[in-house]
């Protein structure tokens, strides 16, 4: 039987002991996590890699150097949107408004010479404005379907949380089977297909949570911060004679549409070793088992992990996958698909504190 030490409340010293820890986790995650770009400068030390990379990391250097024409700072997010559409995923962006979500989205596809879309959630907003309708063709007396504006390359969704659940599960099939069924008949989309969707937090006025299993189809969320105080310098320099709507003209297309599943399929041959694929593994496990989450990981952020630490080493130029990739994809990947238990939210503990302090805990495979 277990003692009743074990059964007490943690004291007031205990909770802030477990802070203390978590916080020195994830600053030595912080610290010993290189960024994409750190890792591409080192590139020249890496052994000569098996799969013909070059083409691919100097498309993507572009790509960054087109986006730096119009978003100031944000190097992070135009990383993990890269990853997330070289790993055949879905991105949702979070954050305030005014911080270039919608814009940050708008350039990165005009990078790309594809189909672009964008659809405004609101709260009228029907399923059928999403994914299309039959239409009663008078002459031939026949229904003809009528494909919406998710039929396209690039969907933006912005604010997807303004919509209600019902148009919100209307994304379910295309997102995961990229397909939409109508009167039995099974709609594919053109390959390259992604959707960037972006939200408001959820605590303010007028957004609806969106479901968990609407969460899940998204390989990353990326939560998006305030500029620093040199961006926001740099941001008013950039306007200071001229205060007026950008012009996306200056921005050149990079990749075209073939170019970008010739990279997936290039992806999908990077290595990766069964110790690495145990380690993804055990910190997915390690979730399920934590005192301090409700819910865990599910298969399919497992999946998400292997697939975005391709793309990620693949983009530092390796065609193998190290334990830094699949830590620095671990945090957008999951922080989406974990719940935390509701002391825990109470004790003023982030999802990324957890996933820090997981990853902190697993050892690395040698």
């Amino acid at each position: 039987m277990e003692s009743n030490e074990n059964l007490q409340p943690k004291t007031d010293l205990n909770q802030e002991n477990d802070q203390n820890n978590i916080e020195e986790s994830k600053t030595d995650m912080e610290n010993s996590l290189p960024s994409v770009e750190e890792s591409s400068e080192s590139a020249s030390f890496v052994p000569e890699s098996r799969l013909k990379l070059q083409n691919f990391q100097a498309k993507v250097d572009a790509v960054k150097k087109e986006v730096s024409k119009m978003i100031i700072g944000q190097h992070q997010l135009i990383d993990q949107i890269l990853l997330a559409i070289f790993s055949r995923g879905h991105v949702l962006l979070e954050g305030v408004p005014g911080i270039a979500k919608t814009m940050t989205s708008k350039v990165i596809s005009k990078t790309l010479s594809v189909d672009y879309s964008r659809i405004q959630f609101t709260p009228d907003l029907m399923p059928s404005d999403v994914l299309g309708t039959s239409i009663f063709n008078v002459k031939t007396s026949e229904f003809t379907y009528k494909k919406g504006p998710v039929f396209s390359n690039i969907v933006l969704i912005d604010e997807i949380n303004r919509s209600p659940a019902k148009t919100q599960a209307a994304l379910f099939e295309i997102m995961e089977e990229r397909q939409v069924t109508n009167d039995g008949v099974k709609y594919k989309m053109d390959p390259p297909f992604f959707i960037m969707a972006t939200q408001n937090p959820i605590e303010q006025e007028g957004t609806y949570r969106l479901p968990e299993a609407q969460l899940d189809r998204f390989i990353f969320r990326i939560k998006l911060e305030y500029p620093s105080f040199q961006e926001e310098v740099e941001i008013l320099k950039r306007f200071k004679n001229s205060i007026k709507d950008v012009s996306f003209d200056q921005i050149n297309s990079i990749l075209s549409a073939a170019e970008i599943e010739e990279f997936q399929g290039l992806i999908e041959e990077v290595k990766i070793e069964d110790q690495l694929i145990e380690y993804i593994a055990k910190l997915i496990a390690e979730t399920r088992n934590h005192a301090r989450l409700y819910i865990g990981a599910s298969p399919r952020a497992s999946l998400s992990i292997l697939k975005s630490a391709k793309a990620a080493a693949a983009i530092r130029g390796r065609d193998f996958v190290t334990p830094d990739d699949i830590q620095y994809v671990s945090e957008p990947v999951l922080n989406h698909r974990i719940i935390l238990t509701p002391e825990t939210e109470m004790e003023g503990i982030t999802a990324e504190d957890v996933i820090a302090e997981i990853i902190q805990k697993i050892e690395v495979p040698r």
